[in-house]
């Protein structure tokens, strides 16, 4: 019978768990309402998520340490693999489709949690000295960051990229490079922004455009009437016009805010925002108290992450953000992100819970159940 210590559990950080099971459970509720089969396959993704946190939760991560920049360059030759091997949906080559079994991957989505174990693995091997990194370790690390960024850019996939340079310099930042470094940044991305702007795609610029016009486009405007129709509380599924007469676009995914304020109003999508807030700023708080850097990294990354995706997906359906594909957080539907998030968060439950190297002993353990 597999053994396991039960004093993993004095070490396993409870609160982030109390505060994503509502994000799942009403947004499968909500799901449900906007298109029954979908609640289904929701169900499916769930109960997928539940078997995979418990997978990556009891592999001993810490033994096989070793292997972190294998699966990082394997991510990464998968992102390469998309360029001559992928398939093209929308304009956009993101996908590989795994031969015999007609199963389809999205390398983008699978390098997230290898690119923040990555991270850590780099930080923790060279720790920051007193002052920051100085500019040849900023330049080393940079390499790990800029690298899956150019190649989910190149598919081209501009929201996942920038999220995942954002996360990388954001970890940077947190942990501490010269000020100087960030100085030059800044400067350098100010003289250049014309030229980046220039080198976008003709839909990028569009959205853009969208944004920056005083007519927001038809996305964002029925977003905005299903926002503004639900007041304070909301109205119940049968008067939620917007979303069951089908004007709200995407309702299930990346504009389910809209729907939640059209179903809960003002004082639902205050509590959604609340739960949110209080878990990036839990994450943040496991990075600053404790000094295993793998642990910061990791909880760090999640919490720029999923503050990222939420401000841009609610900033979004308002109209203060150009319409881009992030979702909302293990709210959104849609497999690939739902249980990407599941993974990053078992990896970060598994380096707290197994931390001290005596709980890899199995002498002496106890049964788990």
């Amino acid at each position: 019978m597999f053994k396991i210590d039960r004093r993993i559990l004095a070490h396993f950080d409870f609160l982030t768990i109390i505060l994503i099971i509502p994000l799942i459970f009403v947004s499968g509720f909500l799901i449900g309402e906007i298109h029954p089969i979908l609640e289904k396959k929701h169900t499916v993704y769930l109960i997928v998520g539940l078997f995979v946190f418990l997978i990556f939760f009891l592999i001993p991560l810490r033994r096989f340490i070793w292997l972190v920049p294998f699966a990082y360059w394997m991510n990464i030759a998968l992102l390469v693999a998309v360029e001559f091997f992928g398939h093209a949906r929308l304009g956009a080559k993101r996908w590989i489709e795994l031969p015999f079994i007609h199963f389809t991957i999205q390398p983008s989505e699978l390098m997230k949690p290898a690119f923040i174990v990555m991270l850590a693995y780099l930080i923790n091997k060279n720790p920051p000295p007193e002052g920051g990194y100085d500019i040849k370790r900023f330049s080393y690390i940079s390499l790990y960051i800029l690298l899956p960024f150019i190649l989910i850019l190149k598919e081209p996939d501009l929201g996942t990229a920038l999220v995942l340079l954002l996360v990388g310099y954001g970890v940077l930042f947190l942990i501490g490079v010269h000020w100087k470094i960030w100085l030059g940044i800044f400067i350098a991305l100010a003289v250049t922004a014309p030229f980046l702007y220039s080198n976008l795609h003709d839909y990028q610029k569009q959205r853009v455009n969208d944004f920056l016009s005083e007519k927001p486009s038809y996305h964002v405007q029925q977003s905005i009437i299903a926002i503004g129709s639900g007041g304070v509380f909301g109205k119940i599924k049968e008067e939620a016009t917007q979303t069951q007469m089908k004007f709200l676009p995407i309702a299930s995914s990346d504009f389910i805010f809209a729907y939640v304020v059209e179903r809960f109003g003002f004082v639902g999508a205050f509590f959604l925002i609340t739960i949110y807030a209080v878990l990036i700023l839990h994450l943040l708080s496991l990075s600053m108290i404790h000094k295993d850097y793998f642990i910061r990294v990791v909880s760090m990354s999640l919490s720029l992450i999923i503050f990222i995706y939420m401000s841009v997906n609610i900033a979004m359906t308002m109209g203060y953000a150009p319409v881009v594909g992030l979702p909302l957080p293990l709210f959104s539907y849609g497999g690939s992100s739902f249980i990407n998030f599941i993974i990053m968060f078992a990896i970060m439950e598994n380096l707290l819970s197994f931390r001290f190297k005596d709980m890899y002993d199995t002498r002496g353990t106890k049964s788990f159940v």
